[in-house]
């Protein structure tokens, strides 16, 4: 690609792929630990005396720090500096994983728990909006965004086989020590070599009615759906929380149409194809959340695997979203239309999750969910390296911390509907095939124990077909939404307005 004004000075920057390591580093980290908990949480739970109404907050403080604080996060990364934010982020999450693994009681477990989900909230959309202005060059960019994706799209996978070793061969408060020796190593690490490119940050004052309606509204949502998972959609407190959701940020989005110095511009999440990413990436991570779950419950309760085999049980995913995303997704976003990308790589995985609609308790890994993994691994890890680039499509470098941390937002929100959706489908399934069977399984042994393992599996397999339709529904809003060009062909970098500064330095991500 010629060299332009608006990239000679940060693309030749020589330490951005050592950057791009150290970033890489962190994000899985972050990524990780979404899930290596949930493999120690029986553990945990025991030696700390959490309840079984607790347990989940393990979990939920978690979701709810990260999913309430990210556009916050991603704004004080825009005006503060990625690298600051990154490093404190990083440092923050170092310090509140020893906290976790020296817990001796809920309290101390549950605020830890809530002080990662922060940190990690400052240090995900800064990690990824520095990709966005370090990496101009369009080649260059699809190999980081490549990197990226991967360990985005299969760094869950390894939290699980990270997960079962920690907590079977030494305890489960290793599964949060662990972080700390990748924090140590990523902060100094970007501390040496990350520069960020001049004239990049956003100097606008905070806007404080943005961050609380933003983050009230946020929380409000993620919890709504986690906790729907546990006492139903109709429990009034579920209801409560959905109906404030929509008010504040049906308040936010008025706000930011109005405040001089908005929080999230509307621009950010308006621009077509941004917005085309936000949209099918979230609808796509409530279907990859669900199976993760399920096919860690099927592989352990019903299969009989330990905690390490079920973990590399997952491996042949975490193989096809290595391939897909640095080899298929990397080699052709130079050359094809990102939608060309996305969409077939959601069909792909559509059709790996429609085999995993034919499980049954007997069900051979090698001929069913070896090669259903292959295909969603190698369609997700396709369909994210472009939406992962595309995030911060044609914005300013002053906006690209909001704008990486609207793609994390939409990630981490699809979570936690993919989780109690699906959950609830599988639940309402399985207790229906009880009932009809329900005399099969009167004589209790051996007959009562195999109509339970069916009535999961029919569960499953309900709720997998659920999940088979939203990712078809995500490569339809790709193909229809997302319509830039491949690199060279003449699309707009930006849109909107921005001073001469800004216009030096916008970012050429996917269309020139």
């Amino acid at each position: 690609m010629p060299k332009t004004a608006a990239t000679s000075p940060s693309a030749a920057d020589p330490s951005r792929w050592k950057a791009l390591v150290f970033i890489a580093l962190a994000q899985l980290m972050v990524v990780l630990d979404a899930t290596i908990v949930n493999i120690a949480l029986p553990s945990a739970q025991t030696d700390l005396g959490i309840s079984d109404g607790n347990r989940q907050w393990v979990i939920t403080a978690y979701a709810l720090a990260f999913g309430g604080l990210l556009l916050f996060g991603g704004r004080i990364a825009d005006k503060w500096g990625r690298k600051n934010a990154f490093v404190v982020g990083l440092i923050g999450f170092a310090l509140a994983s020893a906290l976790g693994g020296a817990a001796n009681g809920e309290a101390m477990m549950l605020g830890a728990r809530a002080l990662q989900g922060a940190f990690g909230a400052l240090l995900a959309p800064a990690a990824l909006s520095l990709l966005a202005v370090m990496f101009t060059d369009a080649k260059e960019r699809a190999k980081a965004f490549g990197i990226y994706g991967a360990i985005a799209g299969g760094g869950g996978a390894v939290g699980l086989i990270l997960g079962g070793f920690l907590t079977e061969y030494l305890n489960w408060r290793w599964t949060f020590f662990v972080n700390i020796p990748f924090a140590i190593v990523a902060a100094v690490g970007a501390w040496m070599v990350i520069r960020e490119p001049a004239g990049s940050r956003n100097r606008a004052p905070l806007d404080i009615p943005g961050v609380v309606l933003s983050t009230t509204g946020l929380v409000a949502l993620v919890y709504g759906f986690t906790r729907a998972e546990s006492a139903g959609w109709s429990d009034t407190v579920t209801v409560a929380m959905f109906i404030a959701s929509a008010l504040l940020l049906a308040a936010f989005v008025f706000v930011e149409s109005k405040v001089k110095s908005p929080l999230l511009p509307l621009r950010v999440l308006l621009e077509r194809n941004r917005g085309g990413v936000y949209l099918s990436l979230g609808l796509a991570v409530i279907a990859m959340f669900g199976l993760f779950l399920f096919l860690t419950y099927y592989l352990q309760v019903v299969k009989g695997f330990s905690p390490v085999k079920t973990g590399f049980a997952f491996l042949p995913m975490i193989a096809g979203m290595i391939l897909g995303s640095t080899q298929i997704g990397a080699r052709l976003m130079t050359r094809v239309a990102p939608r060309l990308l996305m969409g077939p790589g959601f069909l792909v995985a559509a059709a790996g999750m429609l085999l995993l609609t034919q499980l049954e308790v007997g069900s051979s890994y090698p001929a069913l969910i070896l090669p259903a993994q292959l295909l969603l691994g190698l369609g997700m890890g396709t369909a994210f390296m472009p939406a992962m680039s595309l995030s911060t499509h044609g914005v300013n470098p002053a906006d690209a911390g909001v704008a990486s941390a609207m793609v994390n937002t939409s990630q981490q929100v699809g979570g936690a509907i993919g989780t109690a959706l699906l959950n609830t489908i599988a639940a309402s399934a399985t207790t229906a095939y009880l009932t009809d069977h329900a005399a099969e399984a009167a004589g209790g042994g051996a007959a009562a124990q195999l109509v339970q393992a069916q009535a999961m599996v029919e569960g499953y397999a309900s709720a997998i077909w659920w999940a088979v339709g939203i990712l078809a529904a995500s490569a339809a809003i790709a193909l229809t939404l997302i319509n830039t060009g491949r690199p060279g062909a003449g699309d707009p970098v930006a849109s909107g307005s921005g001073s001469a500064e800004d216009a030096e330095f916008k970012i050429p991500v996917i269309a020139h």
